[in-house]
């Protein structure tokens, strides 16, 4: 009987490759992660930068202070009017806590009132919007509503830093069609900022919460 030929088998060949450039994938892993350790600050800064949005302030119709951040948002709003940024800032009736139904604490709305007055921000120049809002989807529509009844040409939103971006595209889709121009003011939190949010639980946290939310955003909205 003739002699039968083998076939080179592929697998052991490709086995054979694969543990030939082993050595050269573990040592490039190595050298990478080396790398993103040593310049870990500039590259999550830089990510940070790309990340947020904060235009130069100019002039609007209005000031609108979203839902939540009480320790910065109304407190950054009433600066920017004393500034003249605008000459009304709206705030947003959101909906009442467990303890705030039971009439134990104050309503978020109320507060974010008291805040805004203590700042010496007067009541003509303070107007509340939406009802029992819960997201900044219902923030849009409340504001979409709002310029459809005033005829405002433009707003300004003053958010902390990483809620930028997410606001921003929100907004600008819910106001599509309306003239409104949509200008973003990023505040920086006294805890963390652009330069060093890896370096804080608080920033760390506000950053992957936006990117998952950003995320969820995109497909759900």
């Amino acid at each position: 009987m003739p002699n039968k030929i083998e076939e080179p088998k592929l697998e052991t060949h490709v086995f054979a490759l694969k543990r030939r450039h082993l050595p050269w994938i573990c040592a490039f892993c190595f050298l990478f992660s080396v790398f993103c350790f040593v310049f870990r600050a500039p590259l999550l800064t830089g990510v940070a930068k790309a990340w947020v949005i904060d235009e130069p302030l100019q002039k609007a119709d209005a000031i609108v202070v979203l839902g939540g951040r009480l320790d910065l948002r109304p407190f950054e709003a009433a600066r920017l009017y004393h500034q003249g940024i605008a000459p009304r800032i709206l705030y947003m009736d959101v909906k009442l806590s467990p303890t705030a139904e039971l009439g134990l604490t104050l309503s978020e709305r109320e507060m974010t009132r008291r805040i805004l007055l203590s700042n010496n921000v007067p009541e003509t120049a303070l107007v509340a919007i939406g009802h029992s809002v819960t997201s900044t989807f219902d923030e849009t529509q409340a504001v979409r509503e709002w310029v459809t009844q005033t005829g405002a040409k433009s707003i300004l939103i003053t958010t902390d830093l990483f809620h930028t971006r997410r606001v921003r595209r929100q907004f600008l889709k819910v106001l599509k069609g309306t003239g409104v121009q949509v200008h973003l003011h990023a505040i920086t939190p006294p805890r963390y900022g652009a330069n060093s949010w890896w370096q804080d639980e608080e920033g760390f946290l506000a950053f992957q919460n936006e990117v998952l939310k950003s995320v969820y955003y995109c497909f759900a909205r």
